[in-house]
């Protein structure tokens, strides 16, 4: 038994640059050197307790590089030189069992090789330095552990020969004249070692230990054939496969055929699928019909009856070796017998979730592997269809009245939605943040509606996105009929519907409290930021899954969460049953610790269903701009809206008595301060009254940070805060260390130059810092802050060059990701006016834009442009 593991609640996430420890009080070396304590875990037992899934996918790479390690040919020989194989197999046993977790998404064979590759360089640092034996290095590290011995047993198909199909032979490691690794027939030992009577000794050691766990192997040894070649029969064949873990335990490493070590070649249990009716959704109803198949192929019932009259052994059925093994025949017979007549879709695609208890027999105990789709094509090729945006026949036009031009990939993107909808199959769109999935709807939306402008659509989204997406939709689809239904809307202030258009919009709380919502028969309901129903316990998540609708969407930046319990409610309110009950799931997602295979299932399940790029993806990174800015419309909160339609009210009143003052100077100071004002008051309320409190819910900027610094913070990427306030840096920094749970820096006017240099340096190393809020004036040049790769604009300072300039402390030489630009502007207020006028082709606005204007501009302005600016939109 390895020894026991002291390592204390390790919570590991997945990186591009490898993976970072999720442990801010954790100190030990995963903090300082994370791939070397990865390597030395590996030695130790498999810490189910002490690990999250994430945390045991890698401990399952570090394991199995121990395992390699010590099967390798030579190691004693090569010694530092080792390079640890890493086979195709094990790539695809790894990417088979990648756990749902926060940066699984890189996960990929160049990112295994990349780790695996670390993993050889931390043994060949601690051998190189180490004076004794590899054996006995490894010894030290876990007693049970032993090098690979010298000698190898290889068992290859002889298709020639009907009475003997299988050759053995016995090899041993030696040297070349070039001093590198080379195998030769066992028999060349004995000339090599002719007078070395202690090596040849040492060296055949270990078949004396094989002869007593395998009784062929014996005999091998005791007459002398194991110095030869071998012809075999099937049934020796069998034998010896079968003794090939007892055998390996003795130190030999055996090479056997790929299709014995793929769970051996069995006949299993095949499920034949046809349409009964037009596809209609996951309710379709399907014929189904059992059979046995071997690798794919049908088994007919004359195959059967051979096999049943067969000794139990290997035999060569259809081209192909098969373990004949009688009891299992017959309860797979007894299975297959139970997968005839009707069938939903839904039952169809949850029967590759199945463990096999529901289907095998009492007879055994063997997992029985349901192929749901062999030998259906059609809905073979349905499922490769709806997983990809590539060589689909449906093609669905974008309509005139759309004004935009979207990208290839947001065109397949639109095009993916159009056909999960004629399938009428519920869809998440999973897009990285900022590669455009409001645009994609959109245009969706608009398609839809001139093939059903009579259908009711609803569209949920948090609160602090209300104005973003009425914004977005007047801009990219003008011609939706709209409405807003949430209480800061002037024409809903009595949360009241009165009549139903093309596209509602209201927010995850105002569903609760409108219950004609619930009421209605919507043709389709979208979910923005759809991670708000990831609880499936909670009321809001209830409700929102009590809405009728005849098809569904979801939108969300993170749909990949390390609780399974959050992906299980986002599909059972796209497809409910796919997944099963909760209570199924959840023995389902309990079983996966033990059989991680089982992510490979269930990731094929949900596949169809969800479509996901990301920006590190070569194809979109070539489409894309290296920097991507963006404009986050944030709705007031009510108390905002209080504090600002007050304060514009006594302006009004001071402008008037300003009428009457010979100091133009003074007009102009009230005007610069109100603006100041104004912007506190839009940043939060407790900056404009002087509280402590900053409450998140008082702001719809800081509940549009924290949306937006979640997907950071799931991502593990990095965010640069940047506001004119130093006032406001204390309260950002203290709310931005309760999202991302990890304290980042502040920096203003205010640091000094020696702390200032230690944090960006800091900033810039491995260490995983999330955030950096910085007031503009103190951050805003001479920075090199390139570990970010999003910036946010928390409040406006009205000159795009000095904007640009505080942008480019991440976007800047050296920066290798794609820079996301976010700049809130609450909706309604000044802040969304004079973003209006700079974007603008302008006179006003080319006066903005020069780099030495400020604001002062806005001082010449007429009492009447000077209300029609400041006052909030839609009041009178």
């Amino acid at each position: 038994m390895k020894k026991s593991n002291t390592i204390q609640t390790l919570r590991f996430r997945f990186l591009p640059s490898l993976f970072v420890v999720d442990d801010a009080s954790y100190k030990g070396t995963f903090k300082t050197e994370p791939v070397k304590a990865l390597y030395n875990l590996g030695f130790d037992v498999r810490p189910v307790a002490t690990v999250d899934d994430a945390g045991l996918f890698l401990w399952q790479v570090a394991d199995s590089f121990i395992t390699e390690l010590s099967r390798t040919e030579g190691v004693e020989i090569s010694r530092e030189n080792t390079e640890v194989l890493l086979s195709g197999d094990l790539i695809e046993s790894f990417l088979s069992s990648v756990p749902f977790a926060p940066g699984s998404e890189y996960v990929n064979e160049q990112w295994l090789k990349i780790l695996w590759s670390k993993l050889n360089v931390c043994f060949s640092e601690e051998i190189q330095n180490y004076s004794g034996t590899v054996a006995l290095y490894l010894a030290e590290k876990d007693e049970h552990l032993k090098v690979a011995e010298r000698i190898f047993f290889h068992l290859v198909e002889n298709k020639n020969d009907e009475k003997y199909p299988f050759s053995f032979l016995a090899t041993y490691s030696t040297k070349n004249p070039e001093g590198k690794i080379k195998h030769a027939p066992l028999k060349y030992a004995l000339t090599e070692y002719k007078d070395e009577r202690d090596k040849i000794l040492e060296l055949l050691s270990c078949l004396n230990r094989a002869g007593d766990v395998s009784s062929l192997i014996g005999e091998f040894t005791s007459s002398g054939e194991m110095f030869h070649p071998l012809r075999i029969t099937s049934k020796e064949a069998w034998q010896l496969l079968k003794d090939i873990p007892a055998i390996e335990e003795t130190g030999i490493v055996c090479r056997i055929p790929d299709w014995w070590k793929k769970s051996r070649q069995k006949a299993k249990v095949g499920v034949s699928l046809t349409k009964k009716k037009s596809l209609l959704g996951l309710s379709s109803i399907l014929g189904m019909e059992g059979y046995l198949e071997v690798d794919g192929e049908k088994l007919t019932k004359a195959d059967i009856k051979k096999m049943l009259a067969m000794d139990e052994g290997l035999s060569l059925i259809k081209g192909k070796w098969v373990e004949v093994d009688h009891e299992r025949l017959n309860a797979l017979l007894q299975a297959a017998e139970k997968f005839h007549g009707n069938i939903t879709m839904l039952e169809a695609l949850r029967l590759g979730l199945n463990d096999g208890s529901k289907v095998s027999a009492d007879s055994t105990t063997d997992e029985i592997d349901i192929n749901a789709v062999s030998n259906s094509s059609w809905i073979s090729e349905l499922l490769r269809d709806l997983r990809s945006t590539s060589g689909s026949d449906f093609v669905q036009a974008l309509p005139h009245s759309f004004k935009a031009t979207l990208r290839p990939y947001q065109s397949k993107g639109f095009e993916w939605l159009s056909k999960m909808m004629r399938y009428n199959f519920g869809a998440c769109l999973a897009d990285d943040m900022g590669l455009g999935k409001t645009v994609q709807i959109l245009a969706f939306l608009d398609s839809f509606r001139n093939q059903m402008p009579e259908a009711k659509i609803l569209l949920v989204v948090p609160a602090s996105l209300l104005g973003n997406w009425q914004n977005e939709c007047k801009k990219f689809a003008p011609d939706i009929p709209l409405q807003i239904l949430h209480s800061s809307a002037k024409k809903n202030n009595d949360d009241a519907v009165t009549e139903m258009v093309f596209l509602s919009i209201t927010t995850y709380s105002m569903v609760s409290r409108m219950p004609e919502l619930l009421e209605t028969e919507w043709n389709l309901v979208i979910l923005d930021e759809a991670q708000a129903i990831k609880n499936p316990a909670s009321k809001q998540t209830k409700t929102i899954k009590s809405l009728k609708a005849k098809n569904r969407i979801a939108l969300t930046g993170t749909p990949i969460e390390n609780d399974l319990t959050n992906l299980w409610s986002l599909y059972d309110f796209l497809n409910k049953g796919l997944l099963g009950t909760s209570a199924e799931f959840k023995r389902f997602a309990s079983s996966l610790k033990e059989n991680p295979s089982g992510y490979s299932k269930l990731k094929t399940m949900i596949s169809p269903f969800m479509l996901r790029r990301l920006k590190t993806d070569k194809s979109i990174i070539s489409d894309l701009p290296e920097k991507m800015e963006m404009t986050d419309y944030v709705t007031l909160s009510k108390k905002q809206r209080i504090l600002y339609k007050k304060y514009v009210d006594d302006l009004a009143k001071l402008l008037e008595k300003a009428k009457f003052d010979d100091d133009p100077m003074k007009r102009r100071g009230l005007v610069l301060a109100s603006l100041l004002k104004l912007k506190q008051i839009c940043n939060h309320p407790d900056q404009f009254n002087g509280g402590e409190g900053f409450v998140e819910s008082d702001s719809g900027k800081f509940e549009m940070l924290e949306e937006l610094c979640r997907t950071i913070y799931e991502k593990r990427e990095r965010v640069l805060v940047f506001t004119q306030f130093k006032e406001i840096c204390s309260a950002l920094d203290t709310f931005l260390a309760g999202v991302f749970g990890i304290k980042g820096f502040v920096l203003h006017g205010g640091t000094a130059v020696s702390r200032r240099n230690k944090m960006v340096e800091e900033f810039q190393s491995d260490t995983y810092i999330p955030y950096m809020v910085i007031s503009v004036k103190a951050g805003g040049t001479g920075l090199n802050l390139t570990n970010a790769n999003h910036v946010i604009h928390f409040d406006r300072w009205w000159n795009p060059a000095v904007e640009n300039q505080a942008t480019d402390r991440a976007f800047r030489i050296g920066q290798t990701k794609n820079v996301m630009v976010h700049k809130f502007v609450c909706r309604g207020t000044i802040e969304e006016k004079i973003d209006e006028l700079i974007r603008s082709k302008t006179e006003l606005a080319q006066n903005v834009i020069a780099a030495d204007s400020g604001e002062n501009w806005i001082t010449e302005m007429s009492d009447s442009d000077l209300m029609n600016m400041f006052r909030l939109e839609g009041e009178a």
